[in-house]
């Protein structure tokens, strides 16, 4: 991908985090890095980043990119998307990150004829730690798909979807981090309230959640599989699980990740 030209439309954190991969993987050249950026200050901290080329003209950025990449708030897609279209060709690859911009918006904007990626990829990028989940509509080829998952598997994991699993995925993964910080901050207040301060508690908490998540990741054990091996029968996490598969977590959990897929199908509409 080292000769191909990519633009982002948006510089914004997770424009800037892909783009610091792409570039101290040597995926993409930095004088084949363009991105269009209203926001002085933003497009300032990309050109002193990263060393690429800015332009308050998103015309102007994708005219000459074999990669559009729009990464800007979903709010601002379809007028963007307008003022695009004639400065768009079938031979480009698009991508959008932006949360409840479907195939079909893309294609009502731009032309049935052009080769569009979703992806939802979320904040944990921004340390090359990110989890992304990404589609093809049916003009993008098998090609293009594998050059998008090479593109965000320099900031973290890649599976790929069906469209129509855009919002489960959102509700699992894209919104996933608040969940986990919520649940790691309850766990550092419950430390803190044992007596520990709440610094020492939040670093045993979010240490011990990063090192979980590893051993699912990396021993190939089902979480289940993994309880068993942690628990003594009548010991200190036997009490622990037995207050939890006692409770109403596991609803409260599906009720959270249901509303936000919910909220996120209603984005699409």
């Amino acid at each position: 991908m080292e000769n191909k030209k990519i633009s982002f439309i948006g510089a914004g954190k997770m424009a800037s985090a892909i783009i610091k991969g792409l570039i101290t993987t040597n995926t993409f050249k930095k004088e084949n890095i363009t991105a269009a950026e209203i926001n002085d200050e933003a497009a300032k901290r990309a050109r002193e980043n990263f060393g690429i080329k800015t332009t308050s003209t998103p015309q102007e950025a994708v005219k000459e990119a074999d990669i559009i990449l729009i990464a800007t708030k979903p709010f601002v897609v379809p007028e963007l998307l307008e003022n695009i279209k004639n400065d768009i060709n079938k031979n480009q690859v698009i991508i959008s990150i932006a949360a409840g911009i479907t195939f079909e918006k893309i294609e009502k904007a731009l032309g049935k004829d052009k080769r569009a990626i979703r992806v939802m990829p979320n904040t944990p990028a921004l340390l090359g730690c990110g989890m992304s989940a990404i589609c093809k509509n049916e003009n993008a080829k098998d090609e293009d798909l594998e050059l998008v998952k090479n593109i965000f598997s320099k900031i973290g994991k890649v599976i790929t979807c069906e469209e129509k699993d855009i919002d489960a995925v959102t509700g699992v993964s894209g919104s996933g981090p608040a969940f986990y910080y919520y649940i790691i901050d309850k766990i550092a207040k419950a430390g803190e309230s044992l007596g520990l301060d709440y610094q020492t508690a939040l670093t045993l908490s979010a240490q011990t959640a990063l090192g979980a998540a590893k051993m699912i990741m990396e021993t190939g054990n089902t979480p289940e599989e993994l309880i068993t091996a942690v628990t003594t029968p009548g010991g200190t996490t036997a009490e622990g699980n037995k207050v939890l598969n006692e409770s109403n977590i596991g609803e409260i959990l599906l009720e959270t990740v249901t509303k936000t897929a919910e909220k996120s199908a209603s984005m699409s509409k």
